[in-house]
């Protein structure tokens, strides 16, 4: 939006997301120009790896950069639990700012990224496409791979309760790298650290579980818990929720590539989408993974446009 790169402009990535006013006002912006059914907090994934003290820079055209990677238990050992309320505060004053200037309108969506997809982080240095680094380390460092884990759960569910006490209304968790893992491997190094995080998040708050490439991981992550299961495209949405089961919500699932294209496209996808659910509570229409930055906003605006309009039909043929 022309908006936000105004204040991009002025503020770097994590300058933005540390101004909880400026942090509030693009959530916000989002919501009332968009018209979407629902809010979720401008922040990124990797900040509780900030206050970690591993070092956390935002590199143009590279993406995030961990300056200091774990590469050895000794790295593992070095690591400690910090203070959630004061460290990542700016957030949950994110969420107080936004939530009252929401006025209940919609609800709003707190997030936090998952423990393999930040631990991947950290021993990758970065982005990776083999997650080579993080696989060696799993499998040769057993011991303190589970204690990584563990320590970035707690982070993470305590970070997660703290933005629920601040007025989120539900949580999202996103393993946007967990999909390179086989299903044996998910479970024995990820499915346990997952359930404990999702079973200690406070009682009754929605939570939405979601990895990228996971086809062949759903129903172990529908086990580690969650009350939605997030569906990225490359999945059908009809099969994957045939699979997951009736018993829980699925969010999903348009390719963000399709936003690209012209409007027929678009609502050709969307029939297609809606139709898989046919109607079946329990479905929230969403992209199959997160917008591309050189979508046209007119374009996204429609996409709503007629999602709504398909919705209020007994299902999209």
């Amino acid at each position: 939006m022309p908006e936000y790169r105004a204040i991009r402009e002025k503020v770097s990535f994590l300058e933005l997301c540390k101004n909880s006013a400026l942090a509030a006002e693009v959530t916000v912006m989002a919501v009332d120009m968009l018209a979407v059914d629902a809010a979720i907090i401008f922040a990124d994934i990797l900040l509780p790896l900030e206050a970690l003290g591993v070092g956390l820079t935002f590199a143009k055209g590279d993406g995030p950069v961990i300056d200091h990677p774990v590469r050895s238990a000794d790295d593992v050992q070095k690591l400690k639990m910090f203070s959630v309320e004061s460290e990542l505060g700016y957030v949950c004053e994110s969420i107080e700012i936004a939530t009252k200037s929401l006025g209940g309108k919609v609800p709003l969506i707190g997030f936090a990224g998952a423990p393999f997809t930040l631990a991947s982080y950290l021993i990758e240095g970065g982005s990776s496409r083999t997650f080579d680094k993080t696989k060696v380390f799993m499998h040769t460092h057993t011991a303190a791979w589970h204690k990584l884990l563990k320590l970035l759960s707690r982070i993470t569910v305590r970070y997660l309760n703290a933005q629920l006490k601040a007025g989120a209304d539900a949580v999202q968790i996103f393993d946007s790298w967990v999909g390179c893992l086989s299903p044996s491997d998910y479970r024995q190094f990820v499915a346990p650290h997952m359930k404990t995080l999702i079973g200690d998040i406070k009682p009754g708050a929605p939570v939405i579980h979601f990895g990228t490439n996971t086809a062949t991981l759903l129903t172990d992550m529908k086990a580690a818990g969650g009350d939605v299961i997030g569906l990225d495209w490359r999945v059908e949405l009809d099969q994957a929720w045939n699979s997951l089961g009736d018993d829980i919500c699925v969010q999903g699932n348009l390719d963000p590539v399709c936003l690209l294209a012209n409007e027929e496209t678009i609502e050709k996808q969307c029939r297609r989408i809606l139709g898989q659910a046919q109607g079946k509570p329990g479905h929230i229409f969403n992209l199959g993974h997160g917008i591309l930055p050189n979508t046209a906003v007119t374009n996204v605006k429609y996409l709503v446009t007629v999602v709504k309009e398909l919705s209020s039909k007994p299902y999209a043929n």
